[in-house]
């Protein structure tokens, strides 16, 4: 079977504030991927649902760096 994968570019901003290292990170959800890769980290961010704060989850530095612009 193959999947079909299909680009999609976001429609809104997202909220975001930079990790830093006292911060409380229960309730932010990190993939798997990242955690390998030694996450949280300095240059990491903390993205959050604009409808649901209490949703939140860490964008590594390099995928923020690559794919955000600062509104």
């Amino acid at each position: 079977m193959s999947i079909k994968i299909k680009k999609y570019r976001k429609n809104q901003e997202q909220p975001m504030f930079p990790w830093f290292h006292d911060f409380d990170m229960s309730g932010v959800s990190v993939s798997d991927a990242d955690k390998s890769n030694g996450s949280p980290k300095q240059g990491d961010m903390i993205a959050i649902d604009p409808t649901n704060p209490d949703n939140q989850w860490l964008v590594a530095e390099k995928f923020f760096k690559d794919n955000y612009v600062e509104v």
